[in-house]
């Protein structure tokens, strides 16, 4: 389980980071958020949902923090989260973040 100091700033970066990627005037269309489970961290992208006024979640990607380094993970169709084993493990959660955001592999962003 994380640490309430590591908890806080993680919650600082992911705040600063959907408040730079979500530009203000389409947060009617699309927001983000992440949910912190254990050492878990979701990031979640919303979307309203069809004739409704409830949103529906989406999970962008998965960060696990394993021995001291943070993994990234993609959800497939089955809800079934996966290692990607081509995003080397690293201390700086900062560092994967980037690294999911520039999505050079096309795998999180649709």
């Amino acid at each position: 389980m994380l640490d309430p100091f590591t908890k806080k700033r993680l919650e600082k970066i992911l705040s600063l980071y959907i408040d730079q990627k979500i530009p203000f005037h389409i947060r009617n269309e699309i927001r983000m958020s992440y949910k912190i489970r254990g050492n878990n961290v979701t990031l979640i992208e919303e979307r309203p949902a069809f004739r409704s006024k409830e949103w529906v979640e989406l999970d962008i990607a998965q960060f696990r923090l394993d021995d001291g380094k943070w993994k990234v993970y993609w959800k497939d169709s089955r809800n079934k989260w996966h290692f990607v084993e081509d995003i080397i493990p690293d201390e700086s959660f900062e560092t994967q973040l980037q690294i999911v955001d520039a999505d050079d592999r096309g795998m999180f962003w649709g």
